[in-house]
């Protein structure tokens, strides 16, 4: 890891919800250390309406945001990315383009808010649940203080890894405890 800023990249399939939402939180977290990008293996061409919704009701900056292939950010003209982390099982599980640099891979595997239905208060609740599960990841791993330095990448994947795997669990906790 570089002492400059710490490029993260969010990956989806589509493009269009999660990872639109992680690469804003990444911007609004990482306090300038940190720089959001996100994209997917087969964008949808356009950022889900509840997606826009809620960053919106939140107050990020949505100008900017689009739906994009992650080929814009394998080539050579592309930012270096330092961190790259899938919201969903399908990205995770494709063969990903071959990053320049070999940045710190992870997986946050995350339900797609896109995919509900019942109208337009479940699909935001749906929208909201996401952003608290990606802000609660994306604000440990902003705290982390082995970005900063020079440790094994093994070592950030691990963490990272454990980020999630430790938000899941006391998530999952939480859902079950509650009427």
């Amino acid at each position: 890891m570089s002492a400059e800023k710490t490029n993260v990249l969010i990956l989806c399939t589509g493009n269009s919800a999660r990872s639109i939402l992680g690469e804003a939180i990444v911007n609004r977290l990482g306090g300038g250390r940190f720089r959001g990008f996100s994209a997917g293996s087969f964008p949808k061409g356009q950022v889900h309406p509840g997606a826009l919704r809620l960053l919106e009701r939140h107050g990020y900056p949505i100008e900017g945001l689009r739906s994009k292939s992650w080929d814009e950010f394998a080539g050579a003209n592309a930012p270096r990315i330092d961190v790259v982390i899938t919201v969903c099982d399908n990205a995770a599980g494709e063969t990903c383009p071959v990053w320049p640099g070999h940045p710190v891979k992870a997986h946050w595997g995350l339900p797609d808010p896109a995919a509900v239905t019942g109208g337009e208060a479940a699909e935001d609740a749906a929208f909201e649940a996401a952003h608290e599960a990606l802000s609660r990841r994306i604000g440990k791993l902003v705290e982390l203080p082995i970005l900063d330095r020079d440790v094994p990448a093994l070592a950030i994947r691990q963490r990272l890894q454990a980020i999630h795997d430790d938000l899941a669990t006391a998530e999952a906790q939480s859902s079950q405890a509650q009427p």
